[in-house]
């Protein structure tokens, strides 16, 4: 008998303590198992135009895919945000440039397909243990993985903001995607730089491990971020995966 899989979910985004507009953005369609996180980049609008216009053509396109075959649904969906976002920015000279991170998930039964492009970052939270899904496409992390600097030099690097892919700044994107299998109690954190960059995850761990609401974690999650420094916009979404008695809607 397959076991019943219900979500619940909840996402908040913030300008931070520094910035002047929000770049971020995010979508939840939590019926269907979608989440996605955008972080742009290009100047206020150029940032702001590309991570909704990625948010937005990748949740469609996720929202229309089978569940047959997640891995190719992610992959259409991403290239179709590419070329959106691409074609935009081509089309208007002051948008020129522009572009945005991404990491999405979908969830379907016991299986999480995730999906990254830049150094927005999922996480699993299980067990009160939290670990990283994803690699950054950034300078300082691909040095850092071909050992030619320690993380500790990677967070002070004045290179840690350069990205190695991004949506929508070239024709093509290349997305690295991978298959986890969840179990009841797991909780999926998709985020911005915004987040990491200010919080170790040992104390992102903690936050979540107080076990408040999804929607209070989220705000909790931020305000910590803000609290030394909220120098980029934040943004988080979070997945939990329950089921048996909690009276929740069906998933799966």
């Amino acid at each position: 008998m397959t076991q019943l899989v219900y979500l619940q979910s909840a996402g908040l985004t913030d300008i931070g303590m520094v910035r002047r507009s929000n770049e971020d953005a995010f979508g939840i369609v939590s019926e269907a198992g979608i989440f996605v996180v955008c972080d742009g980049m290009g100047g206020a609008a150029g940032g702001e135009i590309a991570s909704h216009l990625a948010v937005e053509v990748a949740t469609e396109k996720l929202c229309g895919s089978g569940a047959d075959n997640l891995r190719a649904g992610m992959e259409a969906a991403i290239a179709a945000a590419n070329r959106q976002v691409y074609s935009r920015a081509s089309s208007d000279a002051s948008l020129h440039g522009m572009g945005t991170t991404l990491v999405a998930a979908i969830v379907q039964r016991t299986c999480a397909m995730i999906a990254h492009v830049g150094d927005s970052r999922c996480y699993l939270f299980r067990a009160g243990e939290l670990t990283r899904q994803t690699k950054d496409h950034s300078l300082v992390d691909e040095q850092v993985r071909m050992g030619q600097i320690t993380e500790d030099e990677a967070e002070r690097s004045p290179l840690r903001n350069v990205i190695t892919r991004a949506i929508g700044t070239q024709r093509s994107v290349s997305p690295e995607i991978s298959e986890l299998a969840l179990e009841p109690g797991d909780i999926l954190l998709l985020c911005s730089d915004g987040l990491t960059r200010e919080l170790p995850d040992e104390q992102i761990a903690a936050v979540i491990a107080h076990g408040r609401s999804l929607e209070e974690t989220c705000h909790d999650l931020i305000e910590a971020a803000k609290q030394v420094g909220g120098r980029d916009n934040i943004t988080c979404v979070l997945a939990k995966v329950t089921s048996g008695e909690e009276s929740l809607p069906e998933f799966s």
